[in-house]
């Protein structure tokens, strides 16, 4: 078993430089500790992954401009995660709205390469 995770957990991309907190969508009203139970359609770039901070990843066209105009040398750009498809690795016995809920070792991938994995699932309380 693992734990659910929920609003205020908090996920980090591996181009990112920085861990920060999950936005998941309250529409079902399943709450832990009072925060919204994250789900698989929790996916929703900047209204649910915020940025990243800087992003690093060679694929990346902000990235691949900032290094040309550095002439050459690796130049991260701003992070503005492009998650175009839900999350893997879910926990499908249990559904949050219709939804398989998310929880400790589930991934999120970037349209850039980057993976998405969550660093505390912001609470400790409930397991799947």
């Amino acid at each position: 078993m693992k734990p659910a995770l929920c609003t205020g957990g908090v996920i980090q991309c591996s181009f990112g430089t920085a861990p920060v907190p999950l936005n998941s969508t309250p529409t079902a009203k399943v709450l832990i500790n009072g925060k919204p139970m994250a789900t698989r359609a929790d996916h929703i770039p900047i209204g649910n992954i915020p940025s990243f901070g800087l992003c690093s990843c060679v694929a990346n066209p902000a990235v691949q401009a900032a290094t040309a105009a550095a002439m050459g040398t690796p130049t991260s750009a701003p992070c503005v995660p492009v998650t175009t498809a839900p999350w893997q690795q879910v926990q499908k016995k249990v559904k949050v709205g219709g939804q398989p809920a998310l929880q400790q070792g589930s991934r999120l991938t970037c349209q850039w390469g980057g993976q998405i994995s969550v660093r505390f699932p912001g609470q400790i309380n409930v397991y799947l």
